[in-house]
Formats: C-alpha cells, structure tokens, sequence
C-alpha cells in the first residue's frame, strides 16, 4: 500500500530541496530549475510546513540544510533518482520489454558482449542495459533486475543460475621466461601479479601444484585487463581465467608460463531477486543464456 497522500511530498519541492542542498543556494537551485527565486523559497516554505520540520537554515544568501534536512534529503535523493529510473525505462521501451543487468567487467567484455546480438536477434522486443559492478549490492536499492555474480551461492534473497565455472593459468610474456614454461618452483623467483578479487588465487594454484605457498608479494590490480596489460609488457606473471586469454596466447604476446592443472576459484552465476522472477525480459535472457 502506499502512503497516505499527506505524507507524499510534491516531485517540485522535493527537486527544489535537492538542488538547494547540492548547489548551496536558492539563486543557483533556481537557475538549474528554471524557476525564479522565489518560487524556490515557495516550495521549501510548502515541504516545511508539510513536514513539521525546519529543513533549511537560513543565513543571508546561503541556504544550508538542517541535520534532519540533511538525511531526509539523501532519502529524497535515492527516491528521485529510482523514479527517473522508472520514467526513463518506460520511455525506452513502452511494451516494458527492458532488462537491466549489472555485469563484471572483464565477463562482460570478453564472454557475454560477443553473445548479445544472438540474444538480440532472438528477442528484438527486449533492451538490455548494461552497467558494471564489481561486487554484490542491494537489489532493493539498485535499479537492476538480474546481475551477473562469480563466487559461491552466499547473496541472500536471489535465484541462481550457474553459466561457467573459472580456470585460472598462469601467463607471462614471452621473455619473462625465455619462452617456454617453467616448474611452479621457479615461478617464485618471477614477479607474481595479484588481482584484489582473488586474493587467495596463487595460493590455490600452487597447493594444486602439491606445494603450500603462502600469498606472494607483488603488485595488485582491481581489474583483469589492467593485471594482463602487464603480464603483457612484461611486469610479472598474471594468474588470469583462461577465457580472458586466449587471444593473447593464441597470438604470442602471453604464454603459459608454468605447466599444471589450472585453479579453480569459483563459478559466474546469473542472480535475479525473488520478487523479480517472473518479470518477461528476465525469463527471456535467463532462458537464452541457459543454453549459450
């Protein structure tokens, strides 16, 4: 149920409020909402008196919020920024055939990008957007209606789906290691590169090897493409899934650089929220990407 009307601000004086406490003034507030200055006062004057709470504080020219201003605007804010979601949505695609999906970069780029115009041409009625996360986030806070996950089944509230279990090898230029592979034992005199996300990945890759290694020293990425541009120029050995480069070895500028089984670190799951199951273009994407 929704709240009773008079606890419902207008969208007037909310965006009033908003451009106040973000531009610091009523001048500048006006200017961007195309009001004048005392319209501004108005609608601030009109939420106050709704509210029963003094927002502003009033000094000269310069507006600041109150501390109950403060937070009841960084609510205010959120609920703007999800009603823009929704109004921009339904512009996009009036039939509601939108799926917003948030995706990992490095998956994104190299395993799912070359597979959407399949979806694409399979279901021209849906529009996918795309937006990059790096890790798990509040469905209820976040615009999104599915998500692309990688670890362990551990996000409360959601369904799974699993797409591709992770290998990881070890892979370096050329030169590093004259250009063949070495033993895992030699690998600890190279540089080894680490990835922030998989912060245990070496560790693994050596105990499959029968050796107990504690976490190298080395330089540490946020991101896959960064850590094999360096593999690449040569800064050290990267510990990359193996469908990020096989490009690279296949065109010489990566090698294996020790040979061995590869780790295995944990499986990309397509991760929808329960009270979202059923929405059409979810169903359509979760079925297609199923079988691709």
């Amino acid at each position: 149920m929704i709240a009773p009307r008079r606890d419902l601000p207008s969208i007037s004086s909310l965006l009033a409020l908003e451009a106040v406490d973000r531009l610091g003034g009523a001048s500048a507030a006006a200017e961007e909402l195309s009001l004048t200055q005392g319209a501004i006062s108005r609608q601030l004057k009109a939420l106050e008196a709704q509210m029963g709470v003094a927002l502003i504080e009033r000094s000269g020219v310069r507006l600041a919020l109150t501390p109950v201003g403060a937070d009841y605007v960084s609510e205010a804010r959120r609920a703007l920024h999800l009603l823009a979601q929704a109004s921009s949505t339904l512009r996009d695609a009036p039939s509601g055939g939108v799926l917003n999906l948030s995706i990992l970069p490095a998956f994104g780029m190299h395993w799912l990008a070359p597979r959407l115009r399949d979806f694409a041409r399979a279901h021209p009625e849906v529009t996918v957007n795309l937006t990059t996360r790096l890790r798990p986030f509040d469905f209820a806070t976040e615009p999104f209606h599915a998500a692309i996950h990688f670890g362990r089944r551990d996000w409360p509230g959601v369904g799974y789906l699993p797409l591709m279990e992770e290998e990881m090898v070890p892979v370096c230029a050329p030169d590093l290691t004259g250009g063949h592979a070495v033993t895992p034992d030699a690998l600890l005199n190279l540089p080894l590169l680490n990835l922030e996300s998989r912060a245990r990945a070496w560790q693994h890759w050596f105990a499959g090897q029968g050796r107990d290694v504690a976490r190298p020293p080395g330089m540490v990425f946020d991101q896959f493409a960064t850590m094999i541009q360096a593999a690449i120029h040569g800064a050290g050995v990267g510990l990359a899934p193996t469908f990020l480069v096989q490009s690279e070895l296949s065109a010489g500028s990566l090698i294996i650089a020790a040979e061995g089984p590869a780790a295995h670190l944990g499986t990309y799951y397509l991760v929808w929220p329960d009270t979202r199951a059923d929405h059409p273009p979810l169903v359509h994407f979760r079925n297609w990407i199923a079988s691709a």
